[in-house]
Parts: structure tokens; C-alpha cells; sequence
């Protein structure tokens, strides 16, 4: 085997697990995916002749490019927004292994994501590292340039940090699983053709935006009221899906990669006010969609 068969061999060997590592440090599974190709360039290009744990040296690695990215990111100023939030799972992520798959939904939630954003690179490098993945303090310290007693004190704080936002974090999970469980009643009431079911999470005033892509059964562009809309959706839904679209609650029709058609829901007061059904490919093209996690 030659020297570079082998090293995309060991790479792919470790492929899910420095994917997992880079997603809770950066909190996007795109922007893992751009640390995964960067640590991919950096072993081709260094001599492993002496690494004996090759495991171990491409997690260095890849936290250290993670590392980098953050200190980026934090260059540039950006501030974590709802419009802008972790992704749970990307729309585009190959699906078809399912050990990868669970290795980006365990562990870390919503929450955990969005508190890491709080926490400076430093801070985040050893939290993920220690508490997530159970790496030493001595094995961190040369990742982010402390050593070990500071890396300790790091980690420390970001625990701390951790908890002092624990409360509201909480608060938005639930509301986020009360949207969930929202949509779910939708969907189900939908396959199931439960006219009245439908009228109960539908607010009576609800507005559906209907997208002109959509097939031609579909001819009205707006749809008002809970009875219009409730009639369009009887008996429909087959296959339909809850996920976060662009952060917000809401559901898909197909696979995550090639959607048939999504809906945005605005929920106010546990109802379902507008509703929008994006079919066009361009316009679904630029959604980012994610998996709902169970809860």
C-alpha cells in the first residue's frame, strides 16, 4: 500500500469522529466540513512517520484548526443571532451512514450549542475538548497555547458560563419543543384527514402563502382563514417531516438534500398564524434546513 493510500485509509478511519469534534467546537456542520478538508490538507503535507496515535495527532490537529476558525470568526465580529443560529444537523449532509449521523445529534442539543457560542475560543476549545470529548488538561494545553493550570481554570469558567445561561436556554428549548409538538399535531391531523384537529392548531385568522412553483392543484397564491386552509391540508402531509427551517419550526416533504416542497410556519399564542409553501428549487436551494431532534 503506498504511503498516500494509507494515509487517506487512516483519515477516513477517524473521518466521524473528528466531524463530531468540529461540529461542537464550531457549532456548523458546514464550517466542520471545511475543517475536516483543512486537517485532510495538513496530514498530507506532514511527515507521520513518528505518530503513534494517529487518532490523537488528528485531533490535535483539527481543534487547532477549529481554533483558528473561531479566532476568525471572532475577528470579523460575528454575534450569534436567531436569524443565525447552530446548525443541528445540515440539509446537505450525507445521510446514508447512520453511526455519523448519530454522532452529530448525540450529546449536544440545541442548547449546548448555543451556550458554546458564548464562550470565548479558548474557553470553547477546552469545554468541548475536556467535558464533551474527555481529552486531559495536558493534552488541550498545547492545543490553545496555555498550559496545563490554565487550561484547567479555562475549562473552569466556561462550566461556569455554562450554568449562568442554563435557565434561559432552558426556557428556549421548551418553547422550541411546544413548537414541535405543534407541528406534530399538524402533520398528523393532516395524513390523517382530521378536518376539526386541524382548526384546533390553526389560528382562525391563519394566512397560507402558496408558493406558484408548486404543481397546479394548488391555484390560489393566498389562502385566508383556518377553514381555507384546514380544507386544502385534510388528507394530505403523507411523508411530511418537522424540521428547523432557517432556525424556525417547520416541515419538509422528501429528503433533506432534494426537499419536494417545505412549509414555514409563524406560531403565536400555540397557533399556527402564516404558513408559506416553498416548492421553487432556487428558493429551497438557499433554506437551511436541519433535523429536529427528539425530545
Amino acid at each position: 500500500m503506498s504511503n498516500h493510500s494509507w494515509l487517506v485509509e487512516q483519515f477516513e478511519a477517524h473521518r466521524n469522529h473528528l466531524q463530531a469534534v468540529a461540529y461542537r467546537i464550531l457549532g456548523t456542520l458546514s464550517e466542520a466540513d471545511d475543517a475536516i478538508q483543512e486537517t485532510w490538507i495538513r496530514l498530507s503535507r506532514s511527515d507521520t512517520s513518528r505518530v503513534e496515535n494517529m487518532g490523537g495527532w488528528l485531533t490535535t490537529i483539527v481543534s487547532r484548526v477549529c481554533l483558528d476558525m473561531l479566532r476568525s470568526r471572532k475577528s470579523r465580529r460575528e454575534e450569534l443571532t436567531m436569524d443565525n443560529i447552530p446548525e443541528l444537523v445540515t440539509s446537505h449532509q450525507d445521510r446514508s451512514d447512520p453511526e455519523n449521523e448519530a454522532l452529530m445529534a448525540d450529546s449536544v442539543g440545541f442548547a449546548m450549542l448555543v451556550v458554546l457560542e458564548k464562550l470565548n475560543p479558548a474557553e470553547r476549545i477546552a469545554f468541548v475538548l475536556h467535558d464533551i470529548f474527555s481529552l486531559s488538561f495536558s493534552e488541550i494545553a498545547p492545543i490553545i497555547g496555555r498550559n496545563e493550570t490554565a487550561t484547567r481554570q479555562l475549562a473552569s469558567r466556561a462550566r461556569r458560563r455554562v450554568r449562568g445561561v442554563e435557565s434561559t436556554l432552558q426556557t428556549a428549548e421548551a418553547e422550541l419543543k411546544r413548537k414541535r409538538e405543534l407541528i406534530d399535531a399538524f402533520i398528523a391531523a393532516s395524513r390523517n384527514g382530521d378536518f376539526e384537529k386541524l382548526l384546533t392548531v390553526l389560528d382562525p385568522n391563519v394566512v397560507l402563502r402558496n408558493d406558484t412553483a408548486f404543481p397546479p392543484a394548488v391555484n390560489t397564491p393566498v389562502v385566508h382563514g383556518s377553514q381555507a386552509v384546514a380544507k386544502q391540508f385534510t388528507g394530505r402531509a403523507h411523508g411530511a417531516k418537522p424540521v428547523l427551517v432557517n432556525g424556525s419550526v417547520g416541515a419538509v416533504i422528501g429528503p433533506l438534500s432534494h426537499p419536494v416542497f417545505v412549509l414555514e410556519f409563524k406560531i403565536v399564542d400555540d397557533k399556527i398564524t402564516e404558513m408559506e409553501m416553498i416548492a421553487d428549487q432556487a428558493r429551497l436551494s438557499q433554506l437551511d434546513l436541519a433535523i429536529l431532534n427528539d425530545y
